[in-house]
């Protein structure tokens, strides 16, 4: 259920009030994320905010010619656990 983590400037300010963000399943519903955090970080969440992304078109122009393409569509979970908890994502990074 649980895809990465989002580390993004506005939801790094975020992580001071106890909210962290989560690219999550598309199929994910906010149960299944509350339970999903809970298990896997150890602790107790309040809430939980879900937003989808659709996806979206690129091009660029080079010297080839023009690329297209598409950014993938996601889901965004907005988790804010109980008071006094925090969630460490670069405890397991060497």
């Amino acid at each position: 259920m649980l895809r990465k983590p989002l580390i993004t400037e506005k939801v790094s300010s975020f992580n001071e009030r106890g909210v962290y963000g989560l690219i999550v399943d598309k199929r994910a519903n906010k149960i299944e994320i509350k339970k999903e955090v809970e298990e896997t970080y150890g602790v107790t969440v309040s809430r939980v905010n879900t937003m989808r992304y659709a996806s979206k078109k690129r091009v660029r122009y080079t010297r080839s010619g023009m690329t297209q393409g598409r950014q993938p569509a996601y889901k965004k979970a907005l988790v804010t656990l109980r008071a006094g908890e925090v969630i460490d994502f670069y405890s397991n990074v060497s």
